[in-house]
């Protein structure tokens, strides 16, 4: 594993991507309990996933770059700018939702205010919409970064093929990332893809693209980074394969203990990247095991609050259930 320091990050920021991280597991959880006392509806979780999330978002400018996420990327919009109190709210369906103001399931990030553009639930569309804001940036001649994720399941799609070709032609500020966690729910990847890594892809279009460790904060960090110079300085699109782990079920409504079997899923456990994370920040001095505790303490008093002040906020008014569908004169 890579050391921090080589990141060149200061402690304060790096501090600040370790609290994101465990921000992101800790209100993961808080949304798994929901479902199951029946309080939410759904959730797909990031568990396993939030380290390389954090690195990824700790390379870019929110306050002018664009972020086409996924549904597993809470931990990654947190870090984007987006509050546990707005991801609560989604999953409440409330009013407040800055994602779609209740309209939307769950998991569909999205914030105005931050440049979090909301996908839509058929899956890697949003490959191409980020091509669109890319290409507008072109135009504009502005050095934003637009970055776009996606699941090594999705990935396969069409809309993927048609947004790296028109990215690559144009040579347009993108990151596009494949979150690989080895199974599109029930499908691992020796029935998804040939080839040896998804990252092989981006060579058929005219553009680099590397695997890296999920589990590495410093790697995927160094990585990151390296492809938005690139792109910022009008280099054209990147591709990253994030390699990540599934700690969870698909999704509230799936079991993965029905095709994953007991040993994987222990050893899963054993290898859990926040763990690993918080290893890292400790035999480095970057926190002490005191500091973790007052941080956990923080956090589970803001998930509290964020839980119980998103409950009770009102529910969208079923007489505008239509607006913003289409414009109006």
């Amino acid at each position: 594993m890579r050391q921090l320091k080589e990141t060149g990050l200061t402690k304060e920021e790096l501090i600040h991507a370790f609290k994101h991280v465990l921000r992101g597991r800790r209100l993961d959880e808080r949304l798994w309990q929901l479902t199951r006392i029946g309080k939410t509806s759904f959730n797909i979780s990031g568990q396993g996933a939030e380290v390389g999330q954090v690195a990824m978002v700790m390379a870019f400018q929110p306050e002018k770059d664009y972020f086409l996420p996924y549904y597993r990327d809470m931990t990654a919009c947190l870090a984007w700018g987006m509050s546990s109190k707005d991801m609560i709210l989604g999953s409440f369906g409330k009013e407040a939702d800055p994602s779609s103001h209740g309209r939307q399931m769950p998991n569909h990030y999205g914030s105005k205010e931050h440049n979090i553009i909301s996908h839509s639930s058929p899956v890697s569309t949003q490959l191409n919409v980020a091509t669109g804001i890319g290409y507008a940036a072109l135009l504009e001649e502005s050095d934003s970064v637009t970055v776009a994720t996606t699941g090594e399941g999705s990935f396969n799609q069409g809309e993927v093929a048609e947004a790296m070709n028109f990215a690559a032609i144009k040579k347009l500020p993108i990151i596009f990332v494949v979150e690989n966690n080895l199974w599109a729910i029930s499908v691992g990847i020796e029935e998804q893809y040939a080839n040896k890594e998804m990252a092989d892809r981006a060579a058929a279009y005219g553009f680099e693209g590397i695997r890296v460790d999920g589990m590495d904060f410093a790697e995927c960090y160094l990585a990151f980074k390296r492809f938005v110079d690139e792109a910022r300085a009008g280099n054209g699109p990147g591709l990253v394969e994030l390699m990540v782990s599934r700690m969870t079920s698909h999704s509230s409504d799936d079991d993965q203990t029905v095709y994953r079997s007991k040993e994987e899923l222990e050893e899963m456990k054993t290898k859990d990247p926040l763990a690993a994370f918080q290893k890292q920040m400790l035999d480095e001095g970057y926190l002490t095991q005191q500091d973790i505790d007052a941080m956990e303490l923080e956090l589970k008093e803001e998930i509290n609050q964020a839980t119980d002040e998103a409950e009770h906020m009102p529910d969208p008014d079923a007489a505008d259930i239509l607006a913003h569908v289409w414009a109006e004169k």
